[in-house]
């Protein structure tokens, strides 16, 4: 037998180290497990899967997870799984998740049913938001997908067409080196999908407003002053000279019970923030933007439509209008001595100045009283499904092109399984409603997603497919644990409006 000369042998020495290599990279890299939508192909976010031991894994916004557990890779490993409004595989024990041999760069897909209307789509907000997808050295669409100005958590968005470009701002802002972070409003421009914007189910670049730092900055300080300072109603008027004005309400606060000081602020162009215009005094409860703003034209005069679960308030979009309390109308059956009605005995619902709104909670007050009727109420809207009268809680309202209807999606209050979680569909002819009939198009175990709102500027398909987002939080909902990087973000939805189980909504 001959032996292999020593020349030979060192030259398959590069060769083995380089196979030594490719082994060793082979085995540092994640197991990929893949959770995507049946009926979409596309990735999951936000599914919960658990390990034996309890290790907890959520997907990113590509729906991945990148798993690579020290002392579990290449052998079969059981992953439990769940995620609101979605459907998981069930073995012969009720054990509901899957089974995977988790070696090192390799991929498992697990195709999972939607049971929600709306599909879940990304992510908008906080840290990791492609987390996983980039673990796996997979293509992502954002600029930005780990960090984004520093932001972990962002509570309640308002977003609106200004100047050619998408305006976003949000409350209270978590951040990663300290406990506390931006309690004076956060803010963001973003480009238009036609205008060189991701399409809407990729995500959105946010180019945040920083400080020195690199975190978000305060864009509403007040001076200064004692508390936290929440802007709502944002909205663009008209000055004098015909220019387009950014506005908002803003309330300086110590907490969800406490008002120092509230009135109308004026965004500056040139510094980037918004700044005080006018004092309301602190007994003026209605009489200012709030919720999400539509605009609505009445004649030869555009009005700036609102309200919290529904447009019930209106005043002319004027910066002048806008800062004079007098110039405010609410949809109103209201008086000085409860509803008020017309000789064949209907409510009276009118434009007035000398009345406030009734909101869902107050309409539901009034029939608990058996001063109107269920059927008579303008946001009391029924179950289509059970019959039962939902409480709505908040929302926004957009005129639709594709069902030639103002569309409403709002977050049920006092709902199952969550109090705070449960988001319904409902259309109308008229802005104001009435809301009629609604259909639940999305709902959450336990867990919150309040203050949800549409984005027509992403409108797709003559507004066939809508898009909407919400603040997903353990806030309100009686739970204890949190979902990691998903808990106090934004998290996007899409809504086709063709769907027939939408057609329960119609009027």
């Amino acid at each position: 037998m001959r032996l292999m000369s020593l020349s030979s042998r060192r030259a398959l020495l590069p060769c083995f180290f380089l196979s030594l290599v490719a082994a060793t990279l082979a085995a540092d890299k994640p197991f990929d497990i893949e959770i995507v939508d049946t009926a979409t192909g596309r990735g999951v976010p936000l599914v919960e899967l658990e390990t034996m031991d309890n290790q907890l894994y959520v997907t990113d916004s590509a729906g991945r997870v990148a798993f690579h557990e020290q002392g579990q890779m290449n052998i079969p490993v059981w992953f439990s799984m769940r995620s609101p409004g979605y459907e998981f595989p069930t073995d012969g024990f009720n054990m509901t998740g899957q089974r995977f041999t988790t070696q090192p760069g390799e991929r498992a897909v697990l195709k999972v049913k939607r049971l929600n209307i709306a599909e879940r789509l990304c992510r908008l907000t906080g840290q990791g938001i492609y987390r996983d997808s980039v673990l796996l050295e997979e293509k992502v669409p954002l600029a930005e997908p780990l960090t984004n100005g520093g932001v972990v958590g962002q509570d309640s968005v308002q977003s609106v067409v200004y100047r050619g470009r998408i305006f976003w701002l949000w409350g209270d802002t978590m951040r990663l080196s300290y406990p506390l972070g931006n309690f004076r409003t956060t803010c963001a421009w973003s480009d238009l999908p036609e205008k060189g914007g991701l399409a809407p189910d990729q995500g959105v670049n946010l180019h945040y407003i920083t400080g020195q730092d690199g975190f978000v900055r305060e864009m509403c300080p007040l001076d200064r002053r004692e508390g936290v300072v929440w802007l709502f109603g944002l909205a663009v008027v008209h000055d004098d000279t015909g220019a387009e004005r950014l506005i908002a309400h803003y309330s300086r606060r110590g907490g969800l019970n406490k008002e120092f000081e509230h009135g109308i602020a004026i965004f500056n162009d040139q510094n980037e923030v918004f700044e005080r215009a006018v004092t309301l005094p602190l007994t003026e409860k209605w009489r200012y933007p709030r919720g999400r703003v539509t605009t609505v034209r009445e004649g030869e005069t555009d009005y700036l439509y609102f309200g919290d679960a529904g447009p019930c308030l209106r005043v002319p979009a004027r910066l002048r209008d806008v800062c004079d309390p007098t110039h405010y109308e609410a949809w109103t059956c209201l008086g000085e001595t409860g509803p008020r009605r017309r000789a064949d005995g209907t409510l009276d619902f009118a434009w007035r100045k000398d009345a406030p709104p009734a909101e869902s909670p107050e309409e539901a007050q009034l029939v608990q009283r058996h001063l109107i009727k269920p059927e008579e109420c303008r946001a009391l809207p029924e179950d289509a499904a059970t019959h039962q009268r939902i409480t709505l809680h908040e929302g926004s309202v957009c005129w639709n092109a594709y069902r030639q209807r103002w569309v409403l999606i709002a977050v049920q209050q006092g709902g199952k399984p969550s109090f705070l979680g449960e988001v319904w569909y409902a259309e109308a002819t008229a802005p104001t409603g009435p809301w009629t009939r609604a259909v639940k198009i999305v709902t959450h175990d336990h867990y919150s997603f309040y203050n949800p709102a549409q984005h027509p500027f992403f409108d797709e398909d003559s507004g066939r497919r809508i898009y909407f987002e919400g603040t997903y939080s353990f806030t309100f909902s009686g739970r204890k644990d949190r979902t990691p990087h998903y808990d106090y973000n934004q998290i996007l939805y899409r809504l086709d409006l063709s769907d027939p189980r939408l057609k329960d909504a119609q009027q």
